[in-house]
């Protein structure tokens, strides 16, 4: 059977979903508060493992478990095409977990372990027999779990040499956890068909689309106010207020959004979800600050 292309292998690896968890990885060096130089390989090692490595190997695991549902949603994906034959996308989800964890021995016991427990998630979310992804709820606090929070504390342990992470790093890393599920919500608005099809109960199919819009948007706004709280109990009031600003921003693109969730689900994804994103750094770099 002819091998798919490296154009093929690279549409489902989904290059553009790296961003989120290497984002969030170069969160947790800021926040560690630990200088570059000297550390400069494990900080490049970490990112690369929380993208190309791990984040595209959720994508490969996800597409072959979900081939089923994309043939109905998005059928010139890889898969459902016909471009990526046989078992491919199952070889190539293989493959790359095992490369990952080969790459992380390399950030000791922290960015194995961290790894490791990611590439679980990835597994379940989209495997029988948990398959997280069958349930919103399970499967998208799932998400948020390893591209935010595993990855922002793991990119903090990593440059403090193992070390735990401190209270606030950890309190950070949960918030924005929790943000990430809104946004994983974004996702399922365009896959609502088959996903009703095939017995997947995503938040839009559960609430319907105003309920699920509402919903991520609540989960996206709230965890940011209880950062807030935090920079302004730790002294940062500057950055609380950056924060904060940034909500506002926010709030103004839900409005638009929330008019017309169904097709402006990508839009708001697009142009909203940077914005959330600048608030996770503001808050880095505060943390840092503060040591």
């Amino acid at each position: 059977m002819a091998a798919p292309s490296l154009s093929t292998v690279a549409e489902l690896f989904k290059p553009i979903t790296w961003f989120p968890p290497m984002w969030a990885f170069a969160c947790g060096v800021v926040a560690s508060g630990a200088a570059l130089y000297g550390r400069w390989t494990p900080a490049v090692i970490g990112v690369l493992l929380a993208g190309p490595l791990v984040c595209a190997t959720s994508q490969a695991v996800n597409d072959w478990f979900d081939r089923h549902v994309d043939a109905i949603n998005e059928p010139q994906r890889p898969i459902p095409s016909g471009r990526m034959p046989g078992r491919w996308g199952l070889y190539l989800a293989l493959l790359w977990t095992l490369l990952s964890l080969a790459v992380a021995s390399a950030l000791g016991p922290w960015g194995f372990g961290a790894t490791v427990l990611a590439l679980a998630l990835a597994w379940a979310y989209s495997a029988p027999p948990l398959r997280l992804k069958a349930n919103g709820w399970w499967g998208n606090a799932a998400c948020g779990f390893s591209y935010e929070g595993i990855a922002w504390v793991t990119g903090a342990a990593v440059m403090a040499g193992g070390e735990m992470p401190d209270l606030r790093t950890l309190a950070l890393a949960a918030l924005y956890s929790l943000g990430a599920h809104g946004i994983m919500t974004l996702n399922d608005f365009k896959a609502i068909e088959g996903d009703r099809r095939t017995g997947i109960r995503s938040l839009p199919v559960q609430l319907g689309v105003t309920g699920a819009a509402r919903t991520a948007c609540g989960f996206m706004l709230l965890p940011q106010a209880g950062v807030v709280a935090l920079l302004l109990a730790w002294q940062q009031t500057g950055h609380a207020a950056a924060v904060l600003g940034l909500m506002g921003l926010q709030a103004l693109l839900m409005r638009r959004f929330l008019q017309a969730p169904l097709e402006r689900a990508r839009w708001y994804s697009g142009v909203g979800v940077p914005v959330f994103v600048a608030g996770m750094m503001v808050s880095a770099f505060a943390l840092r600050g503060a040591v």
